[in-house]
């Protein structure tokens, strides 16, 4: 990425009010800390150059109508290095957003922490973990937008340490820089579009539309609500299965309505979380971000129809406990024959990333909502269902097992597959009966309440 914006045209890009912070004062020693030889002079070719005396600007901004706390770094100074004056900015930074409870927003480029202060430099790397700790006790959410490079410890902490991370397209991030990863190293794991890919950035933004996307994530995430988010209404069948293999069938039809559109349905518009930081991503079989549904923001995690793989609950799991913190009502939607059983899945942990889900269900104090939109194959797709909120529609079943795999475990043959389907009360109505839903939802402006 040969084009590399300073700080003030990065912040100008996206604003559309600035106002500088004052930074903390700090008396240095000649050439640093460290007495490194040149260390003053490098500094002041620095400042000279960029006309900017440290390697980020702090302020408070307005954002596409939202005010928020803006850190932009200036890698033409010393490659945007974090030091010890570095470290006081961003501190002071996160400190007056935890006081004025103002979102964050880091414009990251950095090569790292900086050499001429040695050890002294890398522990800011702690203050600034510290400091974004007690951002996210006090509930504020954290974006980072990843420019040209984002490398090392910056990218370890403001980076990768962001609720939401926004990429440019092209940018390398990585945490090892260019000049001291193997030599041997494939330099394309080493972008945008690989962290993307990995699960460890949510989205590439390319510059035109970095401010009007920034927007619309700050105003989803400051919008806090104690009301449950309503079930979306059927946009299938209306009426309900005669029999169990009925539901099975209708679930399982390819013209069923499936996530996309229900999530496009119920919100006006939505932005995507994509990634379970851990190294994967699940885009096929989990649809997981924030929408403006009714003038609120609702979060949501909705399965695709497929067999969710591992990466598929963890970043639902992720999506869950933010939403928590933030204060927003979750939607979920349950659609899926089952979790991924392949040799791969459980390599990734397939029953860890379950487990850590249900948790995440079980320890959320925002109210959840779920809404059974076709199949609803056993703890794969109980994981993401709100105990005590779950509703269905009239083409989805719910079951412990498959009837298909319940026939084969009682040595039943083929033919009594459609009796089993019966004898587990996977129907939507037998659901409702059992206490399990809450209700069976019905088309615009109608919904069969069940259990209150």
């Amino acid at each position: 990425m040969a084009d590399r914006p300073s700080a003030r045209e990065a912040l100008a890009l996206v604003t559309d009010t600035f106002t500088e912070l004052p930074y903390p004062e700090r008396r240095s020693a000649p050439d640093g800390p460290l007495g490194w030889p040149g260390y003053d002079g490098a500094r002041a070719r620095a400042a000279a150059r960029t006309g900017e005396t440290e390697s980020v600007v702090c302020g408070v901004a307005d954002v596409e109508g939202t005010r928020a706390v803006l850190i932009a770094f200036e890698f033409g100074f010393l490659g945007g290095s974090l030091g010890e004056g570095t470290g006081d900015r961003l501190e002071a930074a996160y400190a007056h957003a935890v006081a004025h409870r103002l979102p964050l927003v880091s414009l990251v480029a950095t090569g790292g922490s900086r050499m001429q202060e040695g050890m002294l430099a890398l522990t800011q790397l702690q203050r600034v973990a510290r400091a974004s700790a007690r951002a996210r006790e006090a509930g504020l959410p954290q974006t980072a937008v990843l420019r040209d490079p984002t490398t090392g410890g910056g990218w370890a902490t403001l980076g990768a340490g962001a609720d939401v991370v926004l990429a440019l397209p092209g940018a390398q991030v990585g945490f090892a820089g260019s000049r001291v990863r193997p030599p041997d190293a494939d330099p394309t794991a080493y972008t945008a579009e690989a962290q993307v890919a990995a699960g460890a950035a949510d989205a590439l933004v390319p510059p035109e539309e970095l401010r009007t996307t920034l927007g619309r994530w700050l105003r989803l995430l400051t919008r806090p609500s104690s009301d449950p988010a309503p079930p979306p209404h059927a946009l299938g069948a209306v009426d309900l299965p005669a029999t169990g293999w009925d539901a099975v069938s209708r679930a399982r039809s390819p013209h069923r309505p499936r996530a996309t559109a229900y999530l496009d349905a119920y919100f006006t518009s939505r932005v995507t979380l994509s990634g379970d930081r851990c190294g994967g991503a699940d885009p096929d079989g989990m649809l997981c971000g924030f929408g403006d549904h009714g003038g609120r923001t609702v979060a949501y995690a909705a399965q695709t129809g497929t067999a969710t793989r591992p990466t598929g609950y963890r970043t639902a799991a992720r999506l869950i406990r933010l939403a928590d913190r933030l204060g927003i009502p979750v939607l979920t939607l349950v659609d899926t024959p089952g979790a991924a059983n392949d040799a791969e899945a459980e390599r990734q942990g397939a029953g860890a990333a379950v487990a850590d889900l249900f948790a995440a269900v079980a320890a959320a104090r925002t109210p959840l909502t779920t809404l059974v939109i076709g199949e609803g194959g056993s703890g794969g797709a109980l994981a993401p269902a709100a105990p005590g909120n779950t509703w269905a529609t009239p083409d989805s079943y719910f079951s412990v097992i498959a009837p298909e795999l319940a026939a084969a475990i009682l040595k039943r043959p083929p033919s009594e597959v459609e009796p089993t389907a019966d004898a587990l009360c996977v129907r939507p109505q037998d659901l409702v009966e059992l206490g399990v839903v809450r209700g069976v939802v019905g088309p615009e402006g109608a919904q069969a309440a069940g259990f209150g």
